[in-house]
């Protein structure tokens, strides 16, 4: 894909295209982006790993809080999950559903890539309630939840940097025979309003990514929802934390063979690329178009405000490698304060809701 990137490049007017172009072709290219390639991604296998693949437990968790959710808002059990990877949080949501109702949930994943649509079909029973779709259109006026779990973190970025005083944004370019960052003075609007109306404010030779794409994701969800509620599960920083010292690097990443890699420019369509997200601007977006803040909460207290300590089974097996152990394990990692929930947020919004 290196090859085919640097022409792209080269091809165009200016030799030079932003990083969220960048990312947009490395991770999303029908035939060489990242999230389209016949390559495991989520796992040991991968170049990840996620909480709902830790264990079960966190799809059954979600379940039940929905299910509590839906009866308080007296909403139809009805879910929508935004790229559901390898459809290991849909089953065991759904597994749980017909463990814990009488009524059928509807459930369907959005999801565009050709092999996680795959890896779905090999892991859920698909059926006229429980589906695959690559369009709003297939589902509007939705009522219910719109769940995603990581997706706002690998949406394409642009990277603004001050310098002498002066904002400009990082593009990529060919230098050498090789991909490089060029900086040029910033004149995208979009990228300035961002920037004044979140209220964010750079100090010389600070580097910050500004989530364009986050906006149109925003609305489109927003479009498509009549009725009900946004659960969000991501990692990423408030406004106060990005303005911090130890933040002026920015926070745009690549993932190869679970090993963090600085320069996303290196193994372009390998490797998995995330930056943090902007929780107060998916906020204040989010209530401009219409979906009011409920709260944000990190994932281990939303876990355990959700029941999760429930699911712990109290006996001592003296088996390390039994089911019973295993599962006790899992859960233990996502409340613990070091584990991996500590990183992650969950933010609950709505729509057409009073919140009780």
């Amino acid at each position: 894909m290196r090859n085919f990137i640097m022409d792209f490049i080269e091809n165009t007017p200016q030799q030079m295209i932003s990083y969220a172009e960048y990312i947009q072709q490395a991770l999303y290219h029908s035939e060489y982006g990242y999230y389209m390639k016949n390559t495991p991604k989520i796992g040991p296998a991968g170049d990840f790993i996620t909480s709902s693949n830790i264990s079960d437990i966190y799809g059954r968790t979600i379940s039940k809080w929905f299910f509590q959710k839906a009866k308080e808002y007296k909403l139809p059990f009805q879910v929508c999950e935004i790229g559901g990877g390898n459809g290991r949080f849909a089953r065991a949501f759904i597994d749980e559903w017909k463990v814990i109702a009488d009524e059928e949930i509807h459930y369907c994943i959005f999801e565009t890539s050709p092999y996680h649509r795959k890896l779905q079909q090999e892991q859920i029973a698909f059926s006229e309630n429980i589906r695959q779709i690559d369009s709003w259109n297939e589902i509007i006026p939705f009522c219910g939840m719109i769940f995603s779990n990581e997706l706002f973190d690998a949406l394409p970025v642009h990277v603004v940097e001050k310098k002498n005083d002066q904002l400009h944004e990082i593009m990529v370019t060919v230098k050498e025979g090789e991909l490089a960052e060029k900086a040029v003075p910033l004149t995208n609007g979009d990228i300035c309003l961002f920037l004044e109306e979140s209220g964010l404010s750079l100090s010389n030779g600070q580097r910050i990514e500004i989530p364009l794409q986050m906006e149109q994701m925003i609305q489109s969800l927003s479009a498509a929802l009549n009725k009900g509620i946004v659960l969000t599960a991501d990692y990423g920083y408030t406004d106060e934390e990005w303005q911090e010292p130890m933040r002026r690097d920015g926070s745009l990443r690549g993932y190869y063979k679970h090993s963090l890699m600085s320069n996303v420019l290196e193994q372009p369509g390998k490797m998995d690329i995330t930056s943090h997200i902007h929780f107060d601007s998916l906020i204040r977006i989010g209530e401009k178009e219409g979906l009011n803040f409920h709260f944000k909460m990190r994932q281990d207290e939303f876990l355990l405000s959700a029941g999760i300590l429930q699911e712990l089974e109290d006996h001592y097996d003296p088996n390390p490698f039994s089911p019973i152990s295993k599962r006790n394990r899992a859960i233990r990692s996502l409340i613990i304060p070091s584990g991996m929930s500590s990183a992650f947020h969950l933010v609950l919004q709505a729509k057409k809701i009073c919140e009780k």
